[in-house]
């Protein structure tokens, strides 16, 4: 007897249709062919368990079971399930009337019951894609999935209760959820806010600006002047997701396995912070089994990385094509896939070894040398892509002994977001493909130069200052399209039509690495 069951296997952030065709005859052999994985072959002793436990016959014939398509590899353990209903139904323990109608996945314990599984999600929208009526998951799986509407998503805990379910002897109520009400709950709700940091005023203005424009931002500075409690509090200023947003987050996230039991969508940006001993694979994606990477579950959020100089150098360069394209193509012997990773890169360093380079009331024992040498861990393709360099300096007692709260969160991110409404107002009237392989232009920092032509042009005054500043304070030739963008930003939080020469003056101020004489000051 030859049964179908459906259910679906995970590629990039997509998911594949898998047929799990099961066809039982005479003979005691169990062959499974169609690309498993090590995770899929072992799945015939858990099915077996599972099965004799749930009260059920193993059917002492001959399966074969066929994953089709059988060019696709199929990974992990979430086929499990819909084969143990396969082989049941050859045997006539599960009716095959509604088979057609469903996907499922799960992973089977010895018990039956039954574990989460990875990709949930994006297993959920190709259902709906496809016209499924309904799909089961694993119970702690239900909410994740639950958030495509016009899909019967099912949680079980069990497999006897897709077995109920199938048989028209206990049917299983599919799990309903506000998605939009659930979502817009928890876009307020951080645990960090920057009323809690005193005085670092100027640096406060310069996460502003590069949150209202998305630029990337270093900070640098002596050892406890703020600068990790400063960039935690980086998302809680930043314009809220969108719907379209939080699925594209989700998405990476579920694909990872980095969404906790029972949640649904993600409402809030990622801030992600990676150690400075992380490898390549782990910060930009891929391994045996392909997997997204720190830079990709950061999409639309916060890249943080403490004391740069401490990643390895090789670590660090694997960042330049991904802040440019907003990609990441990772093309190995068995496999090609692409994640998105558009984010926020955010870092922060010492000044010297030491640490206490151009510190008020500490001796800094490094030479010149030694302090040069120390920034140049970080390369000039990398520090190119950084927008905005901004100095941290110890906060005094008289300012740390202040009971007064500093400006919240809430406050500052009426700002970001009247900014960055401007800015879509700005670029939407651009054709999508302006961006070139990037796609659409969202905030200024994603600016080509033609649109920095377009929309950030100086005046005379303006132009005059910054050729005098390039000559004066020895800026490299790189900081110029930085400093129109970054200038852009802060007529937008004015909004200024007109880029003036007081944004020019203001944006010049945030290229303190590119001085040729910073080091030695």
């Amino acid at each position: 007897m030859l049964v179908k069951v459906y259910s679906a296997a995970v590629q990039d952030l997509d998911a594949v249709v898998v047929t799990i065709e099961v066809n039982a005859t005479r003979g005691t052999r169990f062959a499974l062919v169609g690309l498993p994985d090590n995770a899929v072959k072992e799945s015939h002793e858990r099915i077996m368990a599972a099965i004799e436990n749930s009260g059920y016959d193993f059917p002492t014939r001959q399966i074969t079971i066929n994953l089709a398509p059988a060019d696709v590899r199929k990974e992990g353990s979430g086929f499990d399930l819909p084969m143990a209903i396969g082989i049941m139904a050859t045997e006539n323990q599960v009716s095959t009337r509604y088979l057609d109608q469903y996907m499922m996945v799960g992973e089977l314990s010895l018990d039956g019951s039954l574990q989460p599984i990875k990709g949930a999600l994006p297993i959920a929208i190709k259902a709906r894609e496809l016209g499924y009526e309904g799909l089961f998951v694993p119970e702690a799986n239900a909410h994740e999935a639950g958030v495509v509407n016009r899909l019967k998503v099912y949680g079980v805990r069990h497999i006897n209760q897709v077995i109920g379910h199938l048989n028209d002897v206990a049917h299983v109520d599919p799990v309903d959820i506000d998605t939009r009400a659930e979502f817009y709950a928890h876009q307020t709700d951080f645990d960090f806010d920057f009323s809690d940091v005193k005085g670092q005023e100027q640096v406060k203005r310069a996460l502003e600006i590069a949150a209202a424009g998305g630029h990337n931002l270093i900070m640098i500075g002596p050892p406890g002047s703020g600068k990790s409690m400063l960039a935690k509090r980086l998302p809680s200023i930043l314009p809220p997701l969108t719907l379209q947003e939080s699925l594209e987050t989700t998405q990476i996230h579920s694909v990872a396995g980095q969404l906790k039991a029972g949640s649904s969508l993600i409402a809030k940006r990622p801030f992600r912070s990676p150690h400075h001993t992380i490898s390549q694979v782990a910060l930009v994606g891929g391994g045996q089994n392909p997997q997204p990477g720190e830079i990709s579950l950061a999409h639309n959020g916060v890249l943080f990385c403490d004391e740069l100089p401490e990643f390895q150098r090789s670590v660090l360069e694997v960042l330049r094509q991904p802040l440019e394209d907003r990609v990441i193509n990772i093309s190995r012997a068995k496999y090609t896939v692409t994640y998105p990773c558009s984010f926020m890169f955010v870092a922060s360093m010492n000044p010297c070894p030491c640490g206490y380079y151009n510190h008020p009331t500490k001796h800094c024992v490094c030479t010149p040398g030694q302090i040069q040498r120390y920034l140049n861990k970080i390369s000039g393709p990398l520090m190119d892509r950084i927008d905005i360099h901004c100095e941290v300096q110890t906060v005094p007692f008289s300012q740390l002994s202040k009971m007064q709260p500093g400006e919240p969160s809430a406050s500052i991110r009426e700002r970001v977001i009247a900014a960055r409404k401007i800015q879509t107002e700005r670029f939407s009237s651009l054709p999508i493909g302006e961006g070139g392989a990037r796609g659409r232009i969202h905030c200024n920092a994603q600016m080509t130069e033609k649109m920095l032509r377009q929309f950030a042009e100086p005046d005379a005054a303006s132009f005059e200052m910054l050729r005098m500043a390039m000559e004066r304070l020895k800026l490299s030739a790189r900081a110029y399209s930085r400093i129109l963008k970054v200038a852009r930003t802060i007529a937008d939080l004015e909004s200024s039509e007109k880029v003036q020469s007081h944004h020019i003056a203001e944006a010049i101020g945030y290229r303190n690495l590119d001085r040729g004489d910073w080091a030695e000051r």
